[in-house]
């Protein structure tokens, strides 16, 4: 089982690419929280605390493609120093608003919030496009199983290290601190793409079109596949979160969330130890299998519920989650184009906002009139039908699209 982790650590400036690739996300998993503090603080409203933060995911989703498609035509390193700086820029500002302007002016904010959001430094999809061109075999299905393991890590540690600087000292230094993170992490992992020589582009085929990816239909496949998961993930997220609201002790979300969590990691490793091919719709289901149990444990199906068996269900069930989510990421890898995969992943972020954005309201309302079973019950239907989309993507490779 550790066979192919032994691999993966003997490709050259693979490891270093993967550490420098988490610390540039980092604040994709903080940044949520600690704006969600600044702006509630600055205008009383948790509403347009989720006004202003909605506003800087749509910005990164809306441009996902669009970096995707420069970091494919152009080199890495210097995308990643413009898309930093300006990411910077506008954090900074962010930060700096509540401190000159009224409340009233929380439009403002959101703007800021959008124009930053354009500029996430598109690291995660530029990661995800290099596995294939340092690792093969086994080395590449583990590499992609670690990096989908280490995510759920930063699931847990991002929001926690941001509530402990909101905590001691205030909600402008957690969004600034996310904000270093953002630039440090990009700029170091620029700078690991260039020691690995992948900052130049992958060269284009002579006699191709520009043809969009999404004519390519089994990668649409599995991209609305990843839509669906995402959207049954951050369903359960907000069902955790209800439901301890509902106990009156709102901190057992964090617990949960962190079993969840670790029970992810945990299946992701000992995935990523196997060898054989990885079969995509298999541990898509295995997803869907896992989520399900959760609505038979909520109210009104099981009331009083009990803590240490929603423990138990969301740690067995999460070990399928990381293994899913890198079988998703291995396919996308496969289906796109060698000199497009950059701009793929792009559409993927495009895609998982949007499930999210779609997730939230469906689960809020089905909580607010029909309990924490039914959302959980949505949440099982959406991993369903990702595992059903799974399951009509072809295996073989594709023919590149454009």
């Amino acid at each position: 089982m550790l066979r192919p982790y032994r691999e993966l650590a003997g490709v050259p400036h693979l490891p270093w690419l993967l550490l420098w690739s988490l610390v540039g996300r980092l604040h994709l998993t903080a940044t949520p929280l600690a704006v969600s503090f600044l702006i509630a603080g600055w205008t009383g409203s948790y509403t347009l605390a989720g006004v202003v933060g909605g506003a800087m995911t749509l910005g990164v989703g809306v441009a996902g493609p669009l970096r995707g498609r420069t970091a494919d035509r152009s080199p890495a390193g210097r995308l990643l120093l413009v898309t930093a700086s300006g990411y910077g820029v506008g954090v900074a500002l962010l930060g700096l608003l509540p401190a000159v302007l009224p409340g009233s002016a929380w439009p403002a904010a959101a703007a800021v919030a959008f124009l930053t959001g354009l500029f996430n430094p598109p690291v995660t999809a530029m990661t995800r496009a290099a596995f294939p061109r340092l690792a093969t075999g086994s080395a590449r299905q583990a590499v992609f199983t670690v990096e989908a393991s280490m995510q759920e890590v930063m699931y847990i540690v991002g929001p926690s290290v941001a509530a402990v600087v909101v905590a001691v000292w205030n909600p402008r230094a957690a969004l600034w601190l996310c904000g270093a993170f953002a630039v440090l992490g990009a700029l170091g992992f620029g700078a690991a793409v260039r020691r690995a020589g992948l900052d130049e582009p992958v060269a284009r085929q002579a006699g191709r079109s520009g043809r969009t990816l999404l004519a390519n239909t089994p990668l649409v496949l599995a991209l609305a596949s990843a839509l669906c998961m995402v959207a049954s993930l951050v369903a359960i997220d907000l069902v955790i979160i209800a439901w301890a609201r509902d106990q009156g002790s709102p901190g057992l979300a964090g617990v949960l969330a962190a079993v969840w969590g670790v029970g992810s990691v945990a299946g992701g490793l000992i995935a990523g130890g196997l060898s054989g091919r990885v079969r995509y719709a298999r541990r898509v289901l295995l997803l869907a299998l896992g989520v399900a149990p959760l609505a038979l444990v909520l109210p009104p199906v099981l009331e009083p519920s009990s803590v240490w068996l929603i423990g138990l269900v969301l740690g067995v069930g999460g070990m399928a989650i990381a293994p899913a989510i890198a079988a998703g990421n291995e396919r996308i890898s496969d289906l796109a184009p060698d000199e497009r995969k950059t701009e793929a992943f792009g559409w993927m972020t495009t895609f998982t906002t949007a499930g999210s954005a779609l997730a939230l309201p469906v689960a809020g309302t089905l909580l607010d009139h029909s309990g924490p079973a039914a959302a959980a019950g949505t949440s099982a239907a959406a991993a369903l039908l990702a595992a059903v989309l799974a399951s009509r993507v072809r295996e073989r490779r594709a023919v590149p699209v454009g």
